[in-house]
This record gives C-alpha cells, structure tokens and sequence, in this order.
C-alpha cells in the first residue's frame, strides 16, 4: 500500500497507502494522535506463557481483514500479535527514524514504505536483521528485492505488495454526466496520455451530478503519473534531479491543469475528509493502484458495492508497495522473524490479494491469483487480476532516493496544494515546493 496506507501504505494508502505508510512501531501505539488504540488481530494481548508480537503497518494492509494474523495465532499458540496502525508514513517515519537510532522503543515488525526504504538501506542497515540470511531470495521480483539490498548483501525488508496502476471510478456517475462507462472504451479514450484521462474531466464538468467531481485531488494525478517515469527524484547515479526530471515536469504539468480548473474535490489523501469523500460519493474517479482497492472498498462501505469500476490507467505506473523489517533492538527477533517471513510468503501475499487486490511482490503466485467474490462484485466484476498484471508488467524501474519521499510529499503536500487549496500560481506552488525540498536536502 500502502500508502500511506498504504500508505502508506502508504501506500500511503493506499495510504496510502499509500499508501500509503507506515506503521506506528514498538507497541506505542497511543503516541501518535492518529494511532488505533487496539489493533490486535483477533486475539489481544497475549496471555500468561505467550509472546506479544506488534507489528507497526500503514493504511490497510490487508493481514488482518484477510484473517492472517488469526490463522499464524492458530498455528502458533505461544504468540499473539498486535498490530499499531497510523495513517500516513510522514508521521510514522521520523518516529521510527529516532527509536531505530536511541536502540529502543520499535515494534518487533517494522513496516518500510517504498519511499522510505532507500533511506533504511542507506543509513538504518545496521539497525536491522538480514532477512537475505533467512529465506530464499529468488521468490521476490528481482527489482523488489533490490531496494531493501545493501550494497554488500544484506537484506533489511521482505517485500509485501507493489503498486501497478489502474483507475477506479463511479460509473453511476459517470452515467449521470453522460460519459461511457464500459472500463475497456475508457481505458481505450485515455490510453497513452495522461492528458486524456483529464480531458475526460472536462467532459464530465460540463454535466456533473450535483455536488460532485471528477478526480480527489489533483495530487492523486501527479503521483499516477510520476509513477511511470523512467526518472523522477535521482538519477542511476544517485543525484538529484527532481528539477530538471521530464518525469516530473510532465507529472507536474497534468497535475496543475486539475489544481487550475473545476474538476477536482481539492482533498488531501489520507486525511479523514479524503476518507468522507468516499462514503458520500463525491468525485468519480481515483488514480488506483492495486492496494487501493481494498482502501476503497473499506472507506466506501456498503453504499458504494457495485457502483465502482476499474479500467486499466493512461500507462503503467507504479504507486507504493512496502517491506517489513525486524529492528534488532527488538525483544523477540527470532520469533519477529519467523512471522515476517511467513506473512511476506507468497502463499500469503496470494491471500491478501485474495481479499483486497493487493498485489503480490512474489510473482510466482500470480497465475493462480483470484480476488475474493465479494471483492469482485464491489467492483462491478472488473477483472482485478488481468488488469493489475498487465500492467506490473511494464512498469519501469525508477532509481529510488534516500529522500524521495519527503521530496514527494513537498510536491504533493506544499506544491501542489499551494495551487489547489489556496489559489496560488503554479509557478508559486513549483518554488513552495522548491524551498521545502532545499531544506529537507539540507541546501
């Protein structure tokens, strides 16, 4: 996800999501205002003779609605395992940043979000078991594997999901405003621009129901789209290149004609408002990698079965997708371990995409992958699993940063919503941006 929710999740997550991200760690999950207070999957606290194992996750996961955690319990009657949950990774992160460093206070699972991990890698290797030690590496896909690598071997984070891209969307609202709403004549009026799928917002303006738009936000556009450069925040080399990246000034540019015109709800992902805008059906269409759809499915409700399709996106993207670390300040690292290794198996990863469509980082499992009937019916019996594979299949591999995160929440978060929520110029919002990503690079 995350996403945030995944992420963050994380996402993210999404969320998200991120969405989606990460996960409050180190059974504290009361110090963050947006933490739940008990998360435990299905069983609490762990009786007399038993081990607690908490797990710090962003957005939604997926271990605990697809009864993982419940069934690992089962198996293993000497461990309950509680999950802390806080929504977005730009709250979780710094605080895991100063338990990893103080050797106290982490969960027993950590959590790493896409955007985080390359900054784990570089700076937190030593905070953290090899897990390269521990599994068989060749099940994970070559790139995943890669990100949570050292340079000298050492695996810090099982990869969990990836983030192939599709879009969901109301299609009683776009039946409302006159558009089609057959997945396979949309993806095709879209495809190869992202450009198109915001022409279609124009479309659906002209004849919106009431009280609606046609995208969340215009964020959501920008990270679709930057999700599918070939270069966005560093090059292969490990510069910075965030201001002069064809990535992201092609991202930035579809992005800003959404923040400048009618069409988009102006909400901030992941923040409750985004999660009302669901339940209450106020914009039609979301950027929607695959851990989304169990966010949506989640935030929606029972209001929202049948009334969302998925189509596949403009082009291949990939948003978010998570790790799970064990912290070697950890109190039961041998035990942390076992679960980790279990809840990133491709069996499970099969599980998980089984109840919420969120894909699998093992590709193994991919041709045996089915959604859940309930899952499918949500969403109009979309096919999840054609679609989301089509297109991990094409997502390019982006060099990843030690701060592409905080870079790209100063674009999403500072630049663009400088245009969208407070009326500000693009060329204001692009130096907003630019004068928070100086200061998190240190410049």
């Amino acid at each position: 996800m995350r996403t945030s929710i995944r992420r963050s999740q994380r996402l993210t997550a999404l969320a998200a999501v991120a969405a989606l991200t990460t996960g409050l760690l180190a059974g504290c999950a009361n110090d963050s205002d947006d933490s739940s207070p008990d998360n435990s999957g299905g069983g609490g606290g762990g009786g007399k003779g038993k081990i607690t194992l908490t797990i710090g996750t962003f957005g939604v996961f997926g271990y605990q609605q697809a009864g993982l955690y419940d069934e690992y319990m089962k198996l293993h009657p000497d461990i309950a395992i509680k999950e802390n949950v806080t929504t977005r990774t730009d709250v979780y992160w710094p605080k895991v940043l100063t338990r990893l460093q103080a050797g106290s206070g982490t969960d027993d699972i950590e959590a790493i979000e896409i955007g985080n991990i390359t900054e784990a890698v570089q700076t937190q290797a030593d905070k953290f078991v090899d897990l390269g030690k521990e599994v068989d590496t060749s099940q994970w896909l070559d790139w995943k594997l890669a990100q949570a690598t050292t340079k000298d071997g050492k695996t810090i984070g099982l990869g969990t999901d990836i983030g192939p891209m599709a879009i969901c969307y109301r299609k009683d609202l776009f039946a409302k405003a006159g558009l089609p709403t057959d997945r396979t004549k949309l993806a095709e009026q879209w495809k190869g621009d992202w450009g198109k799928y915001v022409d279609l917002g124009k479309q659906y303006m002209k004849k919106a129901p009431k009280g609606t738009k046609y995208v969340d936000s215009a964020a959501s556009v920008y990270n679709a789209a930057v999700g599918g450069a070939s270069e966005r925040y560093y090059d292969k080399d490990g510069n910075v290149v965030w201001d002069r990246s064809q990535g992201v000034k092609k991202a930035w540019d579809v992005a800003m004609d959404v923040a400048t015109s009618d069409m988009s709800a102006k909400l901030k992902q992941f923040d409750p408002t985004w999660d009302q805008g669901f339940a209450k059906g106020t914009f039609a269409t979301v950027a929607c990698p695959a851990w989304m759809i169990g966010y949506i499915e989640q935030k929606s409700g029972d209001s929202g079965k049948g009334k969302w399709d998925v189509a596949a996106a403009p082009a291949a993207s990939n948003w978010g997708g998570s790790f799970l670390g064990v912290p070697t300040a950890g109190r039961h690292q041998k035990e942390a371990v076992a679960l980790a290794k279990w809840l990133t198996a491709p069996e499970q990863q099969a599980k998980v995409f089984a109840k919420q469509a969120s894909f699998p980082s093992t590709p193994s499992v991919y041709p045996t992958l089915t959604p859940q009937a309930d899952t499918t019916a949500y969403f109009s019996g979309a096919p999840l699993t054609q679609i989301f594979s089509d297109s991990a299949k094409t997502i390019p591999a982006q060099p990843l940063g030690p701060k592409d995160k905080p870079i790209d929440n100063a674009i999403s978060d500072v630049g663009i919503l400088q245009v969208e929520q407070k009326g500000k110029s693009p060329e204001q919002g692009w130096n907003a941006a630019k004068n928070e990503i100086k200061d998190v690079l240190g410049q």
